[in-house]
């Protein structure tokens, strides 16, 4: 399967099929020296698979996780590319996930003002969402993605195979992005995910077609591209305020979507796929600490942000509102009290749900 991203200054393609790690030389110019930048979790089998056919080569492996979207690590790379001499015409892989393709997006952004980047990502979460669309940055403190560009890669290729070594986490962790891009834009996508077995291939092409034809729309994020911010803006904060390590993105995203779900029985068939992904539940949070990252987001104005409400499946409402409000959906929390009632009770799917104790008060997580 291949799509295409049509913008007004450039155009590239998205390959989604398996094996394609086996041939990227169809796809990238590989006669030129390439930097493939990837991290210690990819296991080595991919990273061999796609130095062998870039003849010119060299591999810069960073620590796997956030904590790597960093201004010292971003220079330390840039130093990588000046070391070997890397010029306008040579280019910088990514392999990985979003971590890989942020940083290594950024860094290809601002070399030499500007360099070939191709993004071959290896988990869910970057292959249903991440990889396509342009953003790239890295985090300063606990603040993502606040620094930034917007660079689009010369071609992104998508191999389902690499998801065999990722584990079951990691791909529930995608598996909420493609549900978020569903919620909004895809009623058909998010019917996919109440099969008893889910078709991983027609997830991730259903989802980066709502997403390309979105960026196509809107490739800086004036209007449309928003609606792809769907729990993102407490989901961010939940994840500044827990630490970048505590939760996955995509666990953040799931809870951050709940308080704007507008539609009791949505919410309800949410939730049910969310315990089939053993997600966490929203862990008791301090408003006003929530709050402080809200309002330094890079979304937000000085005195508005903008929401995405989900009123049924395939629908979305854009709205700006006041911090006010925000903090009012903050107070209400994320659970109706009626569908609350069932879980502490045990009536929806017969479990409950043990607490464990973290670093700023009590979580409850599904088993």
């Amino acid at each position: 399967m291949q799509l295409n991203v049509n913008l007004k200054d450039c155009a590239y393609p998205i390959t989604i099929q398996r094996n394609a790690l086996n041939n990227i030389q169809e796809t990238i110019q590989t006669n030129r020296k390439v930097m493939i930048i990837t991290d210690s979790g990819v296991p080595q089998k991919w990273i061999d698979i796609v130095s062998s056919q870039c003849l010119d080569s060299f591999i810069v492996t960073i620590p796997n996780g956030e904590q790597s979207k960093c201004f010292k690590q971003y220079e330390e790379l840039l130093l990588e590319a000046i070391e070997h001499e890397m010029t306008r015409k040579d280019a910088i892989i990514a392999l990985g996930g979003g971590v890989v393709g942020d940083l290594a997006g950024f860094v290809a952004a601002t070399y030499m003002r500007g360099i070939d980047f191709y993004n071959i990502p290896t988990t869910l979460l970057s292959q249903v969402d991440s990889s396509v669309g342009g953003k790239v940055a890295i985090d300063a403190g606990n603040y993502k993605n606040i620094v930034g560009a917007f660079w689009q890669p010369k071609a992104v290729i998508i191999d389902p195979n690499v998801l065999s070594t990722l584990p079951q986490r990691h791909i529930n962790n995608g598996l909420v992005e493609a549900l978020k891009t569903g919620l909004i834009q895809d009623k058909e996508l998010v019917e996919l995910f109440k099969q008893d077995d889910l078709d991983i291939d027609q997830i991730i092409y259903r989802s980066i077609n709502v997403k390309r034809k979105v960026v196509e729309q809107d490739e800086r994020e004036s209007s449309l591209r928003k609606i792809l911010n769907f729990g993102h803006t407490i989901g961010h904060a939940i994840e500044g305020a827990y630490g970048l390590d505590t939760y996955l993105h995509g666990e953040c995203v799931a809870m951050g979507m709940l308080f704007f779900i507008d539609n009791k029985e949505l919410k309800e068939d949410v939730l049910k796929i969310y315990e089939k992904l053993h997600l966490p539940k929203v862990p008791d949070y301090d408003v006003d600490t929530l709050m402080n990252f809200i309002q330094h987001d890079k979304k937000s104005s000085s005195s508005s942000i903008t929401i995405v409400l989900v009123k049924q499946a395939g629908t979305y409402e854009l709205q700006e509102v006041s911090y006010d409000t925000i903090k009012t959906y903050l107070e209400r929390g994320p659970y109706e009290k009626y569908l609350w009632n069932k879980y502490i009770h045990d009536d929806l799917w017969g479990k409950s749900w043990p607490l464990h104790r973290n670093h700023l008060g009590w979580t409850s997580r599904w088993i």
